[in-house]
């Protein structure tokens, strides 16, 4: 194992040219330090000083050695620094999932908001459904989840972050597409996309509640949002999907707001109470001042 003491020595006897001079700034007397460094010749193996000159010459293992002792030096320093940071959590690592709807508006907000308030604080994104996501905050691989409901309230914490309104995507050509807003009874009779209603349990759940009453034909179980409005272009059917989805501007696709729709889509950023990473209570804390969308 070399020692970062024998490491500084040898760097300082190469910023010095001399064994007596790197001795005095190192306040030591120069027998323990020609030791030290014939010490670490040993460990890393080869000569790093060419011992037929007069004066201190490096051998190439030792200019080698040189470029990388410094560089260990250098982290060594900044090491303390860079774990007083971490502890305060305005450095470190936060791990958000995310669900691919909440892609479309609310995260791109959140990163920016989190980049101007911790300038360094790593993000680091994982893109999986709800369910997932509270998987993977139990076993500790994410530190917080933007994620739909359920879930245990009383094995989470949480916040409501964002909420918005269902709107209708139609084909360009279909009869509803130059209507607005759209009465729930009119898709009796219609061909719907539908969510499966394992991984997307949380908008299976809402749309079938909203649709209960409604005699329509479910074509396909999907998951994912930008996949129905594929389908959607397709003339495969129609689709209830949150209203951040327009952003997408899928060509062949018509939204319209639906009538008589009270239930809005809701978001919670999601974190394990007794998550211990200082840098995800920091990004929490953020979440109170979040600018709103525009």
């Amino acid at each position: 194992m070399v020692s970062l003491e024998h490491v500084r020595g040898f760097v300082t006897v190469v910023e010095e040219g001399s064994f007596r001079r790197a001795a005095e700034r190192l306040r030591m007397t120069q027998p323990p330090l020609s030791r030290q460094i014939q010490k670490l010749e040993r460990e890393v193996g080869v000569e790093l000083f060419d011992r037929t000159q007069r004066q201190v010459r490096l051998t190439p293992a030792g200019e080698v050695f040189l470029v990388e002792a410094r560089r260990l030096l250098a982290l060594a320093e900044a090491a303390p620094d860079a774990a007083r940071l971490v502890a305060a959590g305005t450095a470190g690592a936060v791990r958000i999932g995310f669900t691919a709807a909440s892609g479309f508006g609310f995260l791109g907000r959140l990163l920016n908001h989190v980049e101007q308030g911790l300038p360094g604080v790593e993000v680091v994104l994982r893109e999986m459904v709800s369910s997932e996501q509270f998987a993977n905050l139990r076993s500790g691989k994410l530190d917080l989840a933007l994620a739909r409901p359920p879930f245990d309230a009383g094995e989470f914490d949480c916040r409501l972050v964002h909420s918005e309104r269902l709107v209708l995507a139609v084909p360009a050509t279909h009869r509803l597409a130059g209507l607005e807003p759209i009465p729930i009874d009119d898709l009796g009779g219609e061909a719907l996309l539908v969510y499966a209603p394992g991984p997307a349990r949380y908008f299976a759940d809402l749309v079938a509640g909203i649709l209960a009453a409604v005699p329509y034909t479910a074509t396909h179980e999907l998951t994912q949002v930008h996949t129905m409005l594929a389908l959607v272009a397709a003339g495969r059917g129609l689709a209830l999907v949150p209203d951040s989805a327009t952003h997408l501007h899928p060509d062949g696709v018509r939204f319209r707001p639906l009538a008589g729709i009270d239930d809005p889509v809701v978001l919670h950023a999601v974190w394990r109470r007794d998550c211990a990473n200082p840098a995800l209570h920091r990004v929490v804390a953020l979440l109170d001042s979040l600018p709103p969308a525009h």
